[in-house]
């Protein structure tokens, strides 16, 4: 039985930076695994472990070599190796002396483009310990570092300066260097607990002597647990419940290795400015855990979270209540100085911010979603006047201080001021939905208002820098247009907004002014939105196939578009869908083929194959319900209805040939493969459903 042992990988650093210290622990186990494969070194598990001063991976049941590996070498062709007389040459005599051996102990290799000499031979597996320095610092060349730094007079390179390698394998030091430095032993504890260093009896007492004595929860995964269970005990202690941003979370476990969760008061009087503005201070500038009632009310505590067991933690409270003052007075101020003012009076002074040099300014930006949100808000039944107005005041908020400091609550502000300002309330609220979706998964917006704002405000990004030559390319998206298309789909898909995309392209080109040529945009806009159909229904479980599917009939309403494709979802799970698909792809492919002109009605005088008048009369029967649902966009009944086709087509292509070389009977028959092909191309390409 193969002898295995646990490999510890430990590079203690400086402080990491806390918003990657979780890629890069999950990078540096991703490519550890690759480099162990790549050697052929089987395992059971890899650990990643991970804290402020430390990347650490923990390897399971490593064998403590390669497994030996028959190695086979081709030399010449058979042909080329002996001459007539059946006497070795000299390819022969060369290959047998590089492989160290006479030609009579080569062999014979078989293959199916002929026989040739070949060498087997038996390599020996290499310890492990003589891999283990080369694959770890290809794992840590690997991560994803944007900007490597030096220390010292080392030419070295690497996220933060490096202070020691632990690499132990079971309880024998690998003989290794990795970044310069060589492997031993000796870990180190927290820096103020157990500063001294520690050595390490084996790779099986990491986790548990870093612990104790060392004062560090090394296991990334259990650091994050106990930082979450205190935030929430000591949220629940004052009688409240903590907010727990995932983000935040994973930022405070990177800057701990003891967390130790202490709660803190402010004065209450900072509840009067906006929740949010007092949430923003506490999470993105103190890294504080905010606390909130059961009825969700933000209330006058925060919970920060200590990297050390204090023997006066009061101390620690008071300090973080000192501190977080000040924050809570700026944002109280910011509050109070920008209600002095009304949000329309900063529409002006976005005459100064240019949104992109060839389209002008925030100001000309808002101007055009004047318009363009007014005539959305008409077609999906809203208050065009709300929408304009929305759309004159939802970038005026840029321009307050609350949000120069604090640009996360853009809109939220804007929603605020213009309630104080007494504002109509969907207006108000426009101004923080527009900018929804902000993500994958967010929330859409809630009024009519907000959604036509929303698609305004995507449709003229779009456009306008498609207009002048600015859309997405490789990795390069400074505009988010990518997320603005995704959001687009979303608004329209999932907020059931019937509108026809291709038109509301063409109008949106109009705001423009004529030199932008927004027009010569259209088409590549609306061609890119479909192309993001594909990854937009891929994240909802749904096949490209039955996107191309509905793509190929190239609809211009997405919510259109969304009920085609699951009703083709329906459709694929019937019995008769894959005979209808395939019998769909021969139809394209007869009438692809064809170049003589195929006419649009069917002379039922010149059926004289049953089967084709079989067909003719289902497909006649069918067709005015069919063309009835389909009007009505009810999509899966409709192809419900056309499945009941299925036999009739089989007889036809079974019994019937269509290229005959009667002229009439050939058009006829082409004409009657064309009614049904577009019968259902109405709906969607079903040769493209793959089964």
């Amino acid at each position: 039985m193969t002898e295995t042992r646990k490999l510890l990988i430990e590079i203690g650093t400086e402080e990491l930076p806390p918003k990657a210290l979780r890629r890069l622990s999950e990078a540096f186990a991703d490519g550890m695994s690759r480099a162990l494969d790549e050697a052929g070194l089987e395992y059971q598990g890899i650990q990643p472990c991970a804290a402020p001063r430390r990347l650490a991976l923990l390897v399971d049941a490593l064998p403590v070599a390669q497994a030996d590996r028959e190695v086979v070498r081709r030399g010449p062709a058979l042909a080329a190796a002996f001459d007539e007389e059946g006497c070795p040459t000299k390819a022969a005599s060369g290959f047998a002396k590089s492989c160290g051996v006479e030609v009579e102990a080569l062999d014979q290799l078989e293959t199916p483009k002929g026989s040739w000499l070949s060498f087997r031979a038996i390599e020996k597996g290499r310890a492990t310990t003589e891999l283990v320095g080369e694959m770890v610092e290809r794992a840590l060349a690997g991560l994803p570092v944007p900007k490597r730094m030096r220390w010292g007079n080392r030419e070295e390179e690497f996220v933060r300066p490096v202070h020691w390698i632990v690499l132990l394998f079971g309880d024998e030091v690998v003989p290794a260097k990795v970044l310069g430095i060589q492997a031993g032993r000796e870990t180190r504890g927290h820096r103020f607990h157990h500063p001294q260093p520690i050595a390490l009896a084996s790779a099986d007492d990491y986790i548990t002597t870093l612990c104790d004595p060392g004062h560090v929860l090394v296991d990334y995964r259990a650091r994050r647990d106990r930082v979450r269970n205190q935030v929430i005990e000591r949220g629940e202690a004052l009688g409240g419940k903590a907010l727990i941003d995932e983000d935040l979370l994973d930022e405070v476990c990177s800057l701990v290795e003891w967390p130790v969760a202490i709660a803190g008061q402010f004065d209450e009087s900072f509840l009067e400015v906006p929740s949010e503005a007092l949430i923003s201070s506490m999470q993105d500038h103190q890294k504080y855990f905010p606390v909130v009632s059961t009825e969700g009310k933000l209330l006058p505590y925060f919970i920060t979270v200590a990297n050390l067991e204090s023997r006066d933690p009061e101390q620690i409270r008071a300090g973080n209540e000192r501190v977080i003052r000040p924050r809570l007075s700026d944002a109280a101020f910011f509050w109070n100085q920008d209600r002095k003012t009304p949000l329309s009076s900063h529409a002006e002074r976005l005459r100064s911010m240019v949104f992109q040099k060839k389209l002008g300014t925030l100001f000309d930006k808002q101007e055009r979603m004047s318009r363009l949100a007014a005539t959305i808000a008409t077609q999906i039944g809203g208050d065009p006047a709300q929408a304009e107005r929305a759309a004159r005041l939802c970038k005026c908020d840029l321009l307050t201080h609350m949000v120069y400091e604090f640009p996360e609550l853009q809109g939220i502000m804007g929603r605020y001021y213009a309630a104080h300002d007494g504002e109509p309330k969907a207006v108000a609220q426009a101004i923080e939905e527009h900018y929804r979706p902000r993500f994958a998964g967010d929330t859409l917006p809630q009024t009519t208002t907000g959604l036509a704002l929303a698609i305004a405000d995507r449709l003229d990004s779009l456009v306008g820098l498609f207009a002048i030559g600015q859309p997405p390319s490789g990795d390069k998206d400074p505009f988010a247009l990518r997320r603005a298309a995704l959001g687009l789909i979303r608004l329209c898909i999932e907020g059931k907004l019937d509108i026809d995309l291709d038109a509301l392209l063409g109008t949106t080109a109009t705001g423009f002014d004529a030199g932008i040529k927004a027009g010569d945009a259209v088409k590549p806009v609306f061609d890119y939105v479909m192309d993001r159909l594909r990854g937009y229904y891929q994240d909802n479980g749904l096949s490209v196939d039955l996107v191309d599917a509905v793509l190929a009939t190239r609809p211009t309403r997405l919510l259109d578009f969304d009920k085609r494709i699951r009703a083709c979802q329906v459709f694929r799970d019937l019995p008769e869908a894959t005979a209808l698909a395939a019998a769909n792809k021969r139809i394209a492919n007869i009438l692809r083929k064809t170049d003589q002109a195929i006419p649009d009605k069917i002379d039922n005088g010149l059926l004289n194959d049953p089967a084709e008048q079989q067909l003719a009369e289902q497909l006649a029967a069918l067709k005015p319900g069919v063309l009835e649902l389909m009007a009505k966009a009810d999509y899966t009944p409709a192809l419900q209805q056309l499945a009941g086709l299925r036999h009739a087509v089989d007889a036809f292509f079974d019994e019937v040939m269509v290229m005959v070389d009667d002229d009439s009977l050939r058009t006829n028959r082409l004409a009657l493969l064309k009614e049904l092909s577009t019968l259902f191309l109405r709906v969607a390409d079903l040769s493209r459903l793959q089964h």
